[in-house]
């Protein structure tokens, strides 16, 4: 258990990960509910702010890479971990003591169980957005592939945003969930929704996808109906309805991002012509 002072086996080690830039605000509270883990890793890439010298003041190891995308960064933290067993937690993300419990004795039995037992587990997250738990809208349960055996898994280096997991094994899942606050202010909402938008559309123009007219209003409105409809974004009232009409707004943003990048292509490739 977490409170116990017994020593833990190899093979059922854990490094807990955290990936940051610029998370002063938040990196010590994240740690604090880390302190069980055999091994506390902070890859930072290059924060501005004190997020390195306070990860190192509470005992994490900190490794500075220079920002590339999720599933680089993820890798390269696989490499650099020194337990058999990987978990990793966003900055703004808190491990209850319930989970840790669970995420100890699922290693454990996993390691005792031979073969055929799980080399990875979907923990699910309970997401804080502007002060309200949403349950709705596609944020709840929120399961994320977050913990596995370091030899079992890699991340798909074709999907640098909203990375996957490419684990070589069975996977289950964990009850307790993830504590997530994740965002304060619809500007940070809608800063960080750009941001994926960007990486998104980067990275359907490199799997060959092309912007076409009816995606501009077709998409935007497909992902209002899931979010709002499918997902029963409509029972959280009126954030349910704010939610889904931003995340409609940054799926056009998306194929406008896209259209652009196409554009842009497009044009050098005329000017090469031309000279």
């Amino acid at each position: 258990m977490t409170t116990s002072h017994d020593p833990v086996p190899l093979d059922s080690r854990i490094s807990a990960v955290v990936l940051t830039r610029d998370e002063a605000r938040h990196i010590v509270p994240c740690l604090r509910t880390l302190q069980w883990a055999d091994e506390q890793l902070v890859v930072d890439s290059r924060s501005s702010d004190a997020t390195a010298d306070l990860a190192a003041t509470m005992g994490a190891r900190v490794v500075v890479l220079p920002w590339d995308n999720f599933a680089g960064q993820r890798n390269f933290a696989l490499e650099q971990a020194r337990s058999r067993w990987v978990l990793f937690v966003d900055a703004d993300e808190r491990v209850p003591l319930e989970l840790a419990d669970e995420i100890r004795e699922a290693v454990a039995e996993s390691v005792a169980g031979g073969a055929r037992t799980p080399v990875g587990y979907w923990v699910p997250r309970q997401n804080l957005i502007l002060g309200h738990w949403v349950r709705h809208a596609g944020w709840h349960p929120d399961y994320q592939l977050r913990l596995f055996r370091v030899a079992a898994g890699r991340y798909d280096p074709l999907r640098p945003v909203h990375e996957l997991v490419l684990l070589d094994g069975p996977a289950a899942r964990l009850k307790t969930p993830l504590v997530h606050h994740n965002y304060v202010s619809w500007r940070q909402f809608w800063a960080k929704q750009r941001a994926y938008a960007r990486m998104e559309a980067a990275q359907l123009h490199g799997n060959g996808q092309r912007a076409k007219a009816r995606n501009f209003v077709l998409q935007p409105l497909r992902e209002l109906r899931r979010r709002y409809v499918s997902l029963e974004g409509y029972r959280e009232g009126a954030i349910g309805l704010q939610l889904s009409l931003v995340l409609a707004a940054a799926n056009f943003t998306m194929y406008r991002d896209l259209w652009r990048v196409g554009r842009g292509v497009r044009s050098a490739r005329a000017v090469q012509e031309q000279g």
